[in-house]
This record gives C-alpha cells, structure tokens and sequence, in this order.
C-alpha cells in the first residue's frame, strides 16, 4: 500500500545478491504471468478509459480501492462486462485497524472490513488486502506473544466471514518505514497457518520485500497462503524499469513459476515520466523477466 514513507528512496539490499537453488527443478506447467493494475495505474480520464488501455496491453487483471467499494459494485461489474478483465485483489479501504486498542476505533474496523468483504465477494475478488497497524496507527497492541495470539483469533473470524462471502483476507508484510509489525512475507504465512482458516491468506510486495532477505526464498516460503503480489520500481516505487538495473524480479518470478502460482502480480506505484509510456515500458519488462525466469 502506498504511503508517505514509501516514496523515499533506498539503497540496494539483500534482494539483488539472492538466487534460486541451482539444483534442477522438476519440470512443471508454466503458469501464465496475470498483470493486474490499480486503479490509477492506467491513463484515462474514466474507468473506461482506463480499461481500455488495459485491455491493449493484455491486463487481466483490475485492483480497486476498498473505500466505498459497497456503492461501487455495480459500476465495476458493468465496466467489466464483456472484457478479458477480473478483480483481482482489493486494496484496503477500511476504517480503524486491527490491533487498535480503543475499542472504538477495532469497531470501526471490524465494520468497514467486512463490508468490504461483502462486496469484494459479489465482484469475484481475490480478497481485501490488509495491514495489522501501519507505524502513525496509535495506540496499538504491543509486539508480544499475546498480540500475536489475539491477530490470529481475529484473523480466524474474518477468513471465516470471507468464506461464507466466496473471497479471502490477504495479509500484507511491509518495511519497517511503515510498519512495526508484520514486515517478512515468511511471518505473514505463519499467521495464516496459525489462523487455522482456508479464508486467511498472504501477499508479497516487491517494494516492500526489502526486508526479505530473497524474494525466491520469501514467496518459496507462502506457498499456498500465497494470494496476490504487488510489484513497483524497487529503488522510487515508480514504474519497473524507471530505477533501471535494479528494478529485477526474476528470482521472484522463478519462485512463483515453480509454484505454479494462479494468481495475479498487481501494479502499485507512480511515475516520473509520461504515464503512456511507462506503463507499456513496465508491462514489457515484466513479461522479459518473467519469460527469462
């Protein structure tokens, strides 16, 4: 997810140096790259608009925002129609946060989300992607055992709710800039596994997956849990390839392809330059990386 902090840019880390196992793989049914974009993504003054484009570039795939989502259904579904594009994922949208510690602001969030559940199911929707407690989130559980404990019972109830509603819940690590809590993609399946429930699922994000060591061995490590990638330049979270030499996610693809992943790699990030352009760029790029992998 977007934030103030994620704009800043950062050195190269761990993830450049790291490769897949050199011992052969068994040969399996390569899975097709699904590119998905925000909603912002796209050029175009309407959805439409946006859709179009996408289509011309062979997207499949369209992550809208949570936020009012229930009073979007329909317009999303008669934008749809007819088109070779699904919802994929939807990006949060909620009020409060999870691990509040006033009660109120938990109510706000136990409201919100499942109302964005409930209308994430009537769209085919991945799941609702979610944040713990972002790091401004205040007052918030402390790191412990127990707060632990607590997210999983919760996160039980709402993969639960996301069942009956035919979507999931998607839990998404970020870096330590945004979050305190919840920042390896190894850790997040963990709580799913933890949350003893089919409907509580996990992400990755290549911009925030600074913090994993190796992008192969963090997605090897979700296996099953794993339900949507996010993917943005890894040095400005711009375009991939507006950060150039950097901006390499074969070790990640290979781990995915070996998963024989079905889900979708998402669009999440801006641009410095014309929108046109970079997005083609971008979506070219993807596709080498991914055919290399």
């Amino acid at each position: 997810m977007l934030g103030a902090a994620a704009v800043a840019t950062t050195g190269t880390s761990l993830f450049t140096s790291c490769a897949a196992p050199a011992k052969e793989q068994p040969k399996l049914e390569v899975p097709e790259l699904r590119l998905s974009f925000q909603e912002g993504i796209a050029p175009g003054e309407s959805l439409n608009e946006k859709l179009d484009f996408m289509e011309k570039l062979g997207i499949v795939g369209f992550e809208p925002g949570g936020r009012n989502l229930g009073a979007r259904v329909d317009e999303i579904k008669k934008a749809l129609s007819g088109r070779n594009i699904k919802v994929s994922a939807i990006c949060a949208g909620f009020d409060g946060f999870i691990l509040a510690e006033d009660p109120a602001v938990k109510a706000q969030f136990d409201s919100t989300m499942r109302d964005i559940i409930a209308a994430a199911g009537e769209l085919g929707s991945t799941g609702v992607i979610m944040v713990p407690a972002f790091n401004g989130q205040k007052p918030c559980k402390p790191h412990t055992l127990e707060t632990r404990e607590f997210l999983c019972e919760q996160m039980h109830e709402l993969g639960e709710y996301a069942l009956k509603h035919n979507t999931t819940v998607i839990l998404e690590p970020l870096n330590r800039r945004e979050c305190h809590y919840l920042r390896l993609v190894s850790d997040a399946a963990a709580i799913c596994r933890d949350s003893k429930s089919a409907g509580v699922k996990c992400m990755g994000d290549f911009w925030h997956m600074q913090e994993d060591p190796c992008d192969y061995a963090a997605f090897i490590s979700a296996k099953d849990y794993l339900q949507h990638v996010h993917v943005a330049s890894r040095g400005r979270r711009i375009m991939p390839g507006e950060d150039g030499e950097v901006d390499n996610y074969v070790q990640g693809f290979r781990a995915l392809k070996e998963l024989n992943y079905p889900h979708y790699v998402s669009f999440e990030c801006g641009t410095k330059g014309d929108r046109t352009q970079t997005v083609t760029k971008a979506v070219e790029l993807l596709r080498a990386q991914w055919e290399q992998a």
